[in-house]
């Protein structure tokens, strides 16, 4: 009897896979066709927490309560993953880190995965869900390139004025010891580093300041 509902689990979970990879196939071209500038990340998890409602619809017809069927559907994502090619402890931690951004900061779900939820053949719900986010510059791809970038910067301009510093004492204090010679090096690339940052803090907050203004309606 066990291994008979066992059987019927894997069965199930299968349909559900495929049941929600033919979803995604019809959405995604609906979704390039708008030519989106998200950031990777924020798209990747997105479509994620659509497939989990998409998931979730489809595990309704089989368990007792809304909260079960939702708890398969994230289990179901894992599962998906792991076919996909995803090494399985990767594909619990993303499907943790999924399930914890599916509850908003007041307790409500995220828009992708309740349009996921209600979701219908042939609708354009994916579209709808990265449609609501135009404009949030928090998730546009320009504003990550430019945290990548200034990653690099950060450690590079650090490295640099780090040996810059090892350099100067070297030459014009030969008698310093190791320990010296490194809290130098230490405290040059601090120096660089420290303003810079900032700077791209603040840049960071005026531009999503500035992209989270409201627009004043035309008179």
């Amino acid at each position: 009897m066990e291994n008979t509902e066992e059987k019927f689990g894997e069965e199930i979970l299968d349909a559900c896979i495929k049941h929600t990879k033919e979803v995604l196939a019809e959405q995604l071209p609906l979704v390039k066709d708008k030519k989106y500038d998200f950031a990777p990340q924020f798209k990747d998890l997105t479509i994620q927490l659509y497939l989990v409602g998409v998931m979730q619809q489809f595990y309704d017809q089989y368990e007792a309560t809304t909260a079960d069927a939702q708890e398969k559907a994230f289990q179901a994502l894992c599962h998906m993953m792991v076919k996909d090619g995803v090494k399985p402890n990767r594909a619990k931690k993303q499907a943790a880190f999924v399930k914890k951004m599916s509850v908003l900061e007041d307790g409500d779900e995220a828009l992708a995965l309740a349009l996921g939820y209600e979701s219908k053949p042939g609708d354009h719900s994916l579209a709808e869900v990265f449609d609501h986010y135009v404009g949030e510059t928090r998730v546009s791809k320009g504003l990550w390139r430019s945290y990548d970038q200034g990653k690099i910067i950060l450690l590079l301009g650090g490295l640099l004025f780090a040996m810059a510093g090892v350099w100067f004492v070297t030459i014009y204090l030969p008698e310093s010891d190791n320990v010296t010679i490194l809290a130098i090096g230490l405290l040059t690339a601090f120096l660089f580093m420290t303003p810079v940052f900032l700077i791209g803090l603040l840049i960071y907050r005026y531009k999503t300041k500035r992209g989270n203004r409201p627009k004043t309606p035309p008179l």
